[in-house]
């Protein structure tokens, strides 16, 4: 398994999200990797985690998710991947004490690469489906909860995501209502809405 930290597009590194990259082993029949290890996990990250549910999800092209995340007393922490197709996923620093507080950084995840991305609780998660259709899988720590549902604008300019656009020819970014509605950083922000 291979562990990299993420930078910002400005070269920095935030403290947090992993991009994680498991060891595959094929051959002309095909291939076998292992997609999880608890062990292995926990050390990579640093702690011992938990997994309270596991979320699916299938998506078209130009569809955005996001970007998402959860308040005490039921924040959750993600481990994603692509089991089919291709995504960009992003995790933003939504720490109001952290130095890169507002800034985000992003990986393409895909069937093809079997990246992972670890978003830990404190940033808010997003990903636009680059393929004809996706298939995203994660693992949450903490459970969902409504009532500690929060979202933010996928296209702030306070964040300036550089969401791969170019990448869909010429399809448009489809989102739901809620997160269509949500508000964008520094209203969150006023509102209360983000991590301490």
């Amino acid at each position: 398994m291979n562990v990299e930290t993420l930078q910002t597009s400005q070269g920095i590194t935030i403290s947090g999200p992993l991009l994680i990259t498991p060891r595959a082993f094929g051959d002309d029949r095909g291939w076998f990797f292992e997609s999880w290890n608890q062990k292995r996990f926990n050390e990579a990250v640093g702690q011992s985690v938990e997994f309270s549910q596991d979320n699916h999800s299938r998506s078209i092209q130009g569809v955005l998710r996001g970007l998402h995340y959860q308040l005490a007393p039921e924040p959750q922490a993600k481990l994603v991947r692509s089991s089919v197709g291709s995504i960009f996923d992003v995790a933003i620093d939504i720490r109001q004490t952290s130095p890169t507080c507002g800034q985000w950084v992003g990986a393409v995840l895909s069937a093809e690469n079997k990246a992972q991305l670890w978003i830990p609780e404190g940033f808010a998660h997003g990903f636009l489906t680059l393929s004809p259709v996706a298939e995203v899988q994660y693992k949450a720590r903490g459970f969902w909860n409504k009532a500690c549902e929060r979202a933010i604008r996928w296209d702030d300019p306070n964040l300036a995501i550089d969401w791969p656009q170019a990448e869909l020819n010429g399809t448009a970014i489809s989102l739901s209502d809620k997160d269509a509605e949500a508000p964008d950083f520094l209203s969150a922000k006023a509102s209360g809405d983000l991590f301490p």
